[in-house]
């Protein structure tokens, strides 16, 4: 993607989800979708794209209504969070000297 962000990561409500588990060992269902304000189907399927391509590990526990559903960043989940945030970052700062410069245009003899 464009200027070196990442299209798994970047729809809003997964970098969100990829900010919250890159500051905590994990995190379970609940929290995830209680602190990201998303109904059960809508953080389901944002997870399922985190897990599918490998940035997030899913472990579950227990059956039935009694189940812990658990999400961990990966390591590759890592550096692509990283990479990704330091995408923002750079477009966020604007451009500098080193991006912004055009080339002159030769002036006609």
């Amino acid at each position: 993607m464009r200027q070196g962000l990442d299209p798994v990561i970047h729809p809003p409500k997964r970098l969100a989800a990829m900010a919250i588990l890159a500051h905590a060992q994990d995190a379970d269902f609940s929290f995830l979708r209680k602190h990201l304000e998303i109904s059960d189907s809508d953080l389901s399927k944002q997870m399922s794209a985190l897990v599918e391509a490998g940035y997030v590990s899913v472990t579950k526990h227990g059956r039935g209504r009694a189940s812990v559903t658990t999400y961990r960043i990966t390591k590759p989940g890592r550096a692509a969070y990283v990479s990704h945030r330091q995408a923002l970052e750079r477009i966020l700062a604007g451009p500098t000297a080193d991006t912004d410069a055009r080339p002159e245009t030769p002036t006609p003899m």
